[in-house]
């Protein structure tokens, strides 16, 4: 392919796109998103401008949208699964070529000068920002992303199938690392969403037992093809005792219920960003005989750098559902019902 200048491609100054207009339920009476035109953003210093061909959804959308998670923009474009074409480079920029195809994820900066930063914790700095939540997101024609927080996508992906990759398969990548289950060992997924069938998919292909708690129907059936070793509903007991757990819901109650399904040393990871309160955690039957309970709070860029050669090497892709950018609305009020059986991504350009 002859590499473009930027001079040579034709940049709009409008782009359609979906603004957050008052936060509230995603199925509520009245949207809390609307679909408008706005200005194709300017990259600045260090930031490249792309051209989105894809964006999956993700729960935390649903969290930013319906205000789980607290305003940090008003009038904001969702979305941070993103992957797209460079059409632009900002001052400074040079890490990318015009034509690269790069993903922008849920990480968009960090300080890089805190006990966090220097220590490969970036994840937790106290100034870290947000696609999607801190700045315009991927529901939209374009967008800019800081070129260090971004990740090249090679020529043999499936833009479609990746886009899920650059946030429901690493934060499930980090979750598992956490959850320290032993080689062989069994893991239990609670919820069965867009990050846990590509977590399954990732810890079966490694060798570990995975069982499966989940509410929907369909989603029992569609881990059961996986390679799921069982499929219940997300309250009953588990058929063998576990040595992990990951917690995909937002259901602060599975908690518990985790931590009774998992045997004497076993770990329980809450992977979202959101969760509803914790009631009933009794020390005895719960925490005694050295259980843990750790949580993830974002990911670094390694993680996402390991996650995504694995993902190429192991061939970990999700089920995916393509929506039109316009039907943005009624790809989330799929994913708000819990039971998509895959990810759901909004086909928004062509790779032209």
């Amino acid at each position: 392919m002859t590499e473009k200048t930027t001079s040579e491609i034709k940049i709009p100054k409008e782009m359609a796109a979906w603004e957050i207009i008052q936060n509230g339920p995603i199925a509520g009476p009245t949207a809390p998103i609307r679909f408008v035109k706005r200005p194709v953003p300017i990259p600045g210093p260090g930031e490249v401008l792309v051209k989105v061909i894809v964006c999956g959804i993700c729960r935390t959308d649903l969290h930013v949208i319906e205000g789980d998670l607290p305003i940090h923009r008003q009038n904001l474009i969702p979305g941070h699964q993103i992957i797209g074409k460079v059409v632009k480079e900002g001052p400074d920029a040079s890490r990318f070529a015009i034509g690269d195809r790069i993903g922008i994820p849920w990480l968009r900066h960090t300080c890089g000068v805190c006990k966090y930063c220097r220590s490969g914790r970036e994840n937790l700095c106290k100034k870290s920002v947000y696609t999607g939540w801190d700045a315009d997101g991927g529901y939209a024609e374009y967008a800019t992303v800081p070129e260090g927080y971004a990740y090249r996508i090679p020529d043999q992906f499936d833009l479609q199938a990746a886009a899920p990759l650059l946030c429901a398969g690493i934060i499930g990548y980090r979750a598992l690392k956490r959850a320290q289950i032993p080689a062989g060992g069994s893991l239990g997924i609670y919820g069965f969403g867009n990050s846990a069938h590509l977590t399954a998919q990732l810890a079966i292909t490694q060798g570990t037992q995975v069982h499966v708690f989940t509410r929907g129907e369909d989603a029992k059936k569609f881990a059961l093809s996986l390679g799921a070793a069982s499929a219940q509903g997300d309250l009953d007991p588990s058929p063998v005792p576990l040595d992990s757990a990951i917690i995909f819901a937002p259901v602060g109650d599975l908690i518990p219920a985790a931590l009774t399904a998992v045997a004497p040393g076993g770990t329980v990871v809450s992977a979202g960003i959101h969760m509803s309160d914790i009631h009933d955690l009794n020390y005895e039957k719960h925490l005694f005989h050295e259980k843990s309970v750790t949580s993830v709070e974002s990911n670094t860029r390694r993680d996402g750098e390991e996650f995504l050669t694995l993902a190429s090497r192991l061939d970990i892709y999700p089920t995916i559902h393509k929506y039109a950018l316009k039907d943005a609305l009624k790809a989330l009020i799929r994913v708000s019902k819990g039971d998509a059986a895959g990810a759901c991504v909004l086909q928004i350009s062509s790779e032209n």
